[in-house]
């Protein structure tokens, strides 16, 4: 065998070549001991934080530089691939409904998160000392007006969350109106921007899986600093976080889900049994795009959805319908309204709603990207995650279990599509009700 034909080995294929998910768990549990350790030697902390504070400064801005390149790119391409001759009775149908349950999605995270308290009393500080921004909130007519950008380019420069994502609809969509124009040099200008856009969203997803490979470096360095000034108090939070999230998966699965099929006669737990598969896959891969054949498949084997409408819902759904995504930013948002002492108030909340409900048309259907809409959620309420701040360390607890709460999320996202697919097609009379039976 010659030496070329055998594979170099690198010197960190043993990191690069790992699983992400076990890095930030061990990461997470890392530096929680040895947070805890420094935690009974008071002297040692300053000097860790001191000299370890540049690697967890340095992921908080990686984080930041690719947010708003991530939205922009993601809408438009999301919003332009709904082609216009789609968006007839089905394309509406199931748009109303994508909407609607991602919006009470986001208002039972936040009721949960209301009624259980995640994170108060911890008081987590920073070299910053950073404070949300509750006595300057605008009123919610005024953050409802402020949606529409007088000025685009401003918004992207200064971060303004709300004006570049309905700014990206209204781009994304006119775009795919244009790509249907009868005179041709326009129609394939319009599909070459569109390549352009959606080539551009998948390459910051490929910087975005390059900056997670820092990930477990930030989440030690940041969680080792939390623990060490906290203590073990901050694992009861954190657990209460998982629990808060949970919860309000399972209420909105049998209540919100369960709920629209008794209201057009589907039986619930026929519907568990059809989708049992892609829901469980879902759950292990944390991806609601590598979940989609299987999810095509049982929602036209298993509960007898037509390819017709299901080869137009389930991908737009894996796209822009992510209910678990809602519950979790509304959940983690309160959770670090509480933990740095700036509980969100009823306007702050309300931006919540709108914020996440527009932010999940943006979603990526790929491990993790939750966490990168949070970082947008927290943007829009005034909370910014900037370095040594206490935003930044208990937005890193979060991401020092989101894998955990992405599993559970990335399933409801999955199973709300194929509800919404199963009730457009009773709707439209063309389920096969036989397999409901």
């Amino acid at each position: 065998m010659s030496a070329a034909s055998v594979e170099k080995k690198g010197w960190f294929d043993w990191y690069f070549k790992s699983n992400l998910l076990m890095r930030i768990l061990i990461a997470l549990v890392a530096g929680a001991v040895v947070g805890i350790i420094l935690g009974f030697n008071p002297g040692a902390v300053k000097p860790f934080v001191d000299y370890s504070k540049f690697f967890g400064d340095l992921f908080i801005r990686l984080l930041k530089m690719i947010v708003v390149p991530v939205i922009l790119f993601s809408l438009i391409a999301g919003a332009a691939s709904i082609a216009p001759s789609r968006l007839g009775r089905v394309g509406v149908k199931i748009m109303v409904y994508y909407l609607f349950t991602s919006a009470l999605a986001v208002v039972i995270g936040l009721a949960f998160a209301n009624i259980l308290q995640p994170g108060l009393g911890m008081s987590i500080v920073g070299d910053a000392a950073i404070k949300g921004k509750a006595a300057e909130a605008p009123t919610l007519i005024q953050t409802l007006l402020n949606i529409v950008p007088t000025n685009p380019i401003d918004s992207l420069a200064r971060t303004d969350v709300l004006p570049i994502i309905f700014f990206a609809l209204v781009f994304g969509l006119a775009i795919s109106y244009v790509k249907d124009s009868k005179v041709p040099a326009i129609a394939k200008g319009a599909e070459t921007l569109f390549d352009l856009c959606n080539a551009a969203a998948e390459t910051m997803y490929k910087v975005v899986s390059g900056v997670m490979q820092y990930a477990p470096i930030g989440v030690f360095v940041l969680i080792a600093t939390v623990f060490a000034q906290q203590g073990a108090k901050a694992i009861g939070p954190l657990l209460m976080v998982t629990v808060t999230v949970y919860l309000g998966l399972l209420v909105h699965l049998v209540g919100v889900y369960g709920g629209f099929l008794a209201i057009f006669r589907l039986g619930f737990f026929k519907f568990l049994k059809g989708a049992n598969e892609a829901m469980i896959t879902a759950f292990v891969t944390r991806s609601s795009n590598g979940t989609l054949p299987v999810t095509m498949r049982v929602s036209e084997e298993k509960l007898g959805i037509p390819r017709g409408i299901c080869s137009f819902t389930l991908p737009l759904g894996a796209t822009i319908n992510m209910d678990g995504t809602a519950i979790y930013l509304g959940v983690c948002a309160m959770f670090i309204g509480y933990a740095t002492g700036n509980p969100l108030t009823f306007n702050q909340q309300a931006t919540v709603v709108v914020t996440a409900t527009l932010a999940s048309i943006g979603t990526a259907g790929v491990p993790g990207a939750g966490a990168i809409m949070l970082l947008m959620v927290l943007e829009s309420i005034g909370l910014k995650v900037t370095e040594g701040s206490a935003i930044a360390a208990a937005y890193a607890m979060i991401l020092g279990i989101d894998a955990l709460l992405d599993m559970g999320r990335t399933s409801l996202n999955v199973t709300g599509d194929i509800v919404g697919s199963a009730i457009v097609a009773k709707s439209e009379k063309e389920l096969d009700l036989a397999m409901w039976k």
